[in-house]
């Protein structure tokens, strides 16, 4: 996953609704990252590849954590739900 100095690539992401540090509001609708055309545009991106949007939703709500705690004084700020809870199931695979 491509990084600068341990920060993801924004350019990066698919679509035009990236995510503006360090609030970690959308760029074009202002909502919390990931807003909803963000989550559609990554879902389609990595339609094939479940592991690696999970390992990249990972990686940028850790750093969005960092990011949003030292904006409030430092108080924990879990972003689980926020990153990690919308993507959809793995598919059941079907009974042969």
């Amino acid at each position: 996953m491509p990084t600068t100095c341990g920060v993801f690539v924004t350019s990066q992401l698919p679509g035009r609704h990236t995510p503006l540090r360090p609030t970690w509001l959308c760029r074009i609708d202002a909502h919390p990252w990931p807003c909803g055309p963000a989550k559609l545009a990554l879902l389609s991106e990595y339609a094939n590849n479940r592991a690696e949007l999970l390992d990249l939703l990972t990686t940028m709500k850790d750093e969005a954590e960092q990011h949003l705690t030292s904006l409030d004084s430092g108080r924990h700020t879990d972003l689980t739900r926020r990153f990690l809870a919308w993507p959809p199931p793995p598919a059941a695979s079907s009974p042969r």
